[in-house]
């Protein structure tokens, strides 16, 4: 089946590159790479039940990447015409000219390359015509600001769909691409009692239409996610246990790949420097890496460089089994590349089949973090603070809201003092993860 977006088929990008290619080996150039990116959509916001935005999203991009004399040039532009990929090639060979080189710098070896092309399953392309994303927002909306009369106003529903069609290609001979296409649908009240005022929402985001969140059931749900913090009490400052909800729950995992990157190793910018074997983690901490899985956020068969990429855990039971490298990391640490070149590709984080009520009730007395603020994380000492709100947990129930409050530690300790994850597992990124139980946290309140 041949998939056409914005004009463009595979064929056209593989022919498009394969000229850029030849033409720039005739300006001296060694070894070249190209990525090509096409893709439309559509969204759609309705508030207060009526049409608020419309918006119709073309977008593309292409990305070369020359190397000549160990040396690196990377330009980009979003017209495709001839004229336009004349002047990005005498840019990027003006920029050769000019940089420094680095012997690191090349194309991976051809024994990298994925041998045989692989199915990836993430395309389910559904004409949505305006009129279906209107009904659909409506419903959305219409269900939370109907669910409870405390709902006073709405900051919107809005639906979006994309479909998106990519290339790599490399002077080795390789291409390589597919299509994807995602949906999501966001809906977002205000709810007021007395005087305090609430925010908050709930979202769903997948690749197939068909698994998208009902419409009413997600306006209900944002509704009570609202209502739930209208009864916000202070509590003292003390070290507590944490809950982080599934919703946030990739805010500690997040760090953690950042950490184990190679780029942060070889910078000497990590809390895990020299780690690999080491028990970083608890038991409870299994991370793997399914980059075929169905439907994945992050699903692909090769990395950003071409490298074949394979289905392996990353930590196992609390121990790191490799870092994440590109090739030129990988060379900068004397190690070999695990295909990681662009990130992580899905990663499911085991559970230890506890569902979130079961942790509550098992936590007995702490906190349940919905919601994070700011940026506090210092990649080279593992320091961790945050300002935060969520609720407060006694005797093994939810008690009432809590926001203003600020939880901090060491990451290092964070993830030695996992206690469970959740079987609550959150389907919206490509990091599949539930709500995660920390022993102990310290806590500052204003109250």
């Amino acid at each position: 089946m041949t998939i056409e977006i914005l004009g463009y088929d595979q064929e056209n990008l593989k022919n498009l590159s394969e000229d850029i290619i030849t033409h720039s080996k005739k300006f001296g150039v060694e070894s070249a790479e190209i990525d090509i990116s096409v893709s439309t959509g559509k969204t759609l916001t309705v508030r207060n039940g009526e049409t608020e935005t419309v918006e119709i999203n073309n977008d593309k991009n292409i990305t070369l990447t020359f190397y000549k004399n160990n040396k690196k040039s990377m330009v980009s532009s979003s017209d495709f015409s001839k004229k336009t990929i004349q002047h990005l090639m005498d840019n990027s060979l003006a920029v050769l000219d000019v940089v420094e080189p680095d012997n690191l710098f090349s194309l991976v070896d051809k024994e990298l390359h994925p041998k045989l092309t692989k199915e990836i399953d993430i395309y389910y392309p559904c004409e949505l015509d305006f009129e279906s994303m209107i009904h659909v927002t409506q419903e959305a909306e219409h269900a939370a600001r109907n669910y409870d009369q405390k709902i006073t106003n709405s900051e919107g529903a809005t639906l979006n769909y994309s479909s998106s069609l990519f290339l790599y290609a490399n002077s080795n001979g390789f291409y390589g691409g597919f299509p994807g296409t995602r949906y999501s649908l966001y809906c977002s009240v205000i709810a007021s009692e007395k005087n305090c005022m609430q925010r908050n929402y709930d979202y769903s985001n997948v690749r197939d239409y068909q698994d998208l969140k009902n419409a009413s059931e997600l306006g209900q749900e944002a509704a009570k996610n609202t209502l739930s913090r209208l009864n916000i009490k202070s509590i003292k400052t003390g070290t507590y246990p944490i809950i982080f909800h599934n919703t946030i729950s990739d805010s500690i995992i997040s760090p953690l790949m950042s950490a184990i990157s190679g780029r942060n190793l070889y910078r000497q910018n990590s809390f895990l420097l020299d780690s690999i074997g080491k028990k970083i983690a608890s038991d409870q901490l299994t991370i793997n890496e399914r980059p075929f899985l169905s439907k994945g956020h992050a699903s692909t068969y090769f990395d950003d460089e071409g490298v074949e990429v394979f289905d392996n855990t990353i930590i196992e039971k609390g121990v790191l089994n490799h870092y994440l490298l590109s090739s030129y990391s990988a060379k900068k640490l004397n190690l070999i590349t695990t295909g990681n070149a662009g990130g992580t590709h899905n990663l499911v984080i085991d559970h230890q089949n506890i569902s979130l009520e079961e942790l509550i009730k098992n936590m007995k007395r702490g906190l349940m973090i919905t919601e994070l603020l700011g940026h506090g994380v210092n990649m080279v000492n593992g320091d961790f603070s945050r300002g935060a709100s969520g609720f407060f947990i006694e005797n093994g129930e939810i008690q009432h809201a809590v926001e203003e409050i600020t939880i901090a530690g060491n990451l290092k300790d964070i993830f030695m003092d996992i206690e469970a994850v959740a079987n609550d597992t959150n389907l919206n990124g490509s990091k599949y993860v539930g709500s995660v139980l920390i022993s102990k946290m310290a806590v500052g309140s204003q109250g």
